[in-house]
């Protein structure tokens, strides 16, 4: 290992260690790892700016926007208000439909966006019919992490995974002739989701909500306050998805388009203000409400890894693992599943998500190697196995922290645990079986 790739090695996992522990901002962790590497000759600030896939950042920030437009459109409400009713007073049957809605809204939103729309509802209902929030509202947090890797726009990971190997939106439906990540994590999320049914069923016994009351106030459409706004909002969004989904046709990049939908709205509400009934927020107030902090941590972290890439720690990474991976495709994506499960249970995994999906393009490269077992295996268990606390999945820490304030106490370890752990291990579990039947096994020469 040449002194140049021990540096940058040195530098990266120290800004990861201030990320996790939280010794100083994130941000500003990441961001002085980019000043060391550049001071230490790792690479150049120039190097540095080229090395973040701006198109990744784009699609993000457009997404967010449309997002926000979409959460003042009453569409959540509205939907969970249905779920409410559907549930005929059954508490068990309503936090696991929320929480199983909320996990499919994530598909295409952002997980703690989600987790911020649907939060308020549960609380709601908490409030109304006198139960407690945490458990209901950290199974939305789980549910929505959990499903934000299903298709390309709901997180970081798989939009990482389109900047490295090029899948597109189709991509997660349907590769290399089989069903891919959203039928896979579908299956999963099914069994999951049954088995947390059973436990809200143990847990709710005997408590009922009346809806009587409910229903005679009235229609649950008015829950959306504009009608107008809210058809147009979730058109755009449609439509963006749409267009997003056929790129190729159009030959422009996934960001641009996403950046698209996202001025169309603004310009829409901008210029004809007047001709709805809501208050449209203005420009500022929805660039204001962006979370710039998480851009540009994502920013630093493209620019961290690229850093690696350069300084050939990546190549170096490759070459460690490469005896594993050739000796069995079955052993080698086993063992990179269920390693990766507890690193980002305690690591922000985003970060070592995309440094993994480095490591096995270039392996791929480098070796004439499918990469895409293990490209998914690395993403299904980073994404699952983050669930497991609050350090690997931003959700959960919002969830426990929002969970906590309307309970008005503070949640033990014991009680955090005893929904995550059996929600990881079930979940990776029936993961893990159809992702070797179908993505491992065919390819094992």
């Amino acid at each position: 290992m040449e002194l140049l790739q021990i540096i940058a090695s040195i530098i990266f996992l120290g800004s990861i260690v201030l990320v996790i522990t939280g010794w100083i901002d994130s941000v500003i962790a990441a961001m002085l790892g980019i000043i060391a590497m550049i001071l230490f000759g790792v690479m150049s600030e120039v190097q540095a700016f080229q090395f973040v896939d701006w198109n990744v950042i784009l699609i993000l920030l457009s997404i967010w926007i449309i997002s926000g437009y979409f959460g003042k459109s009453g569409v959540p409400d509205f939907l969970a208000a249905i779920a409410l009713r559907m549930s005929k007073g059954n508490v068990a049957i309503f936090v696991t439909s929320v929480g199983i809605l909320a996990g499919f809204v994530s598909i295409l939103i952002d997980n703690v966006v989600v987790v911020l729309m649907f939060a308020p509802v549960i609380f709601h209902a908490c409030r109304r019919f006198n139960f407690a929030a945490f458990g209901p509202v950290l199974f939305v947090g789980l549910c929505a992490n959990f499903m934000g890797t299903a298709m390309l726009l709901g997180d970081l990971p798989p939009q990482m995974l389109h900047s490295v190997s090029g899948i597109e939106f189709g991509g997660f439906l349907w590769y290399l002739g089989r069903p891919s990540s959203f039928f896979i994590l579908l299956i999963s999320y099914i069994i999951t989701s049954a088995f947390f049914y059973w436990k809200f069923s143990r847990m709710y016994k005997g408590k009922t909500m009346d809806l009587s009351a409910m229903d005679q106030e009235g229609n649950y459409l008015e829950h959306i306050k504009d009608k107008r706004f809210a058809i147009l909002v979730c058109g755009v969004f449609l439509l963006t998805i749409i267009a997003m989904a056929n790129r190729p046709l159009f030959g422009c990049c996934l960001g641009f388009i996403a950046f698209c939908g996202a001025i169309t709205l603004i310009l829409i509400f901008e210029v004809f203000k007047t001709a709805f009934h809501i208050e449209i927020p203005t420009i500022e107030n929805v660039f204001s409400e962006l979370d710039w902090r998480a851009i540009f941590f994502y920013v630093s972290l493209f620019a961290l890894v690229g850093g690696l890439e350069h300084a050939g720690v990546i190549k170096l990474i490759a070459n460690w693992i490469t005896p594993f991976i050739q000796s069995s495709l079955l052993a080698g994506s086993t063992l990179l599943y269920w390693v990766t499960v507890p690193i980002v249970g305690v690591v922000e995994h985003d970060a070592y998500i995309l440094t993994m999906l480095y490591v096995i393009r270039d392996l791929s490269k480098e070796h004439a190697l499918n990469p895409w077992p293990l490209y998914w295996s690395l993403l299904w268990a980073g994404t699952l196995g983050s669930n497991l606390t609050i350090a690997g999945a931003p959700a959960l820490f919002v969830a426990k922290n929002m969970g906590e304030k309307e309970d008005q106490r503070k949640v033990t370890l014991k009680e955090f645990f005893s929904y995550t752990v059996p929600y990881v291990i079930i979940s990776l579990i029936s993961c893990y079986i159809p992702a070797i039947l179908i993505w491992v096994l065919p390819f094992q020469k």
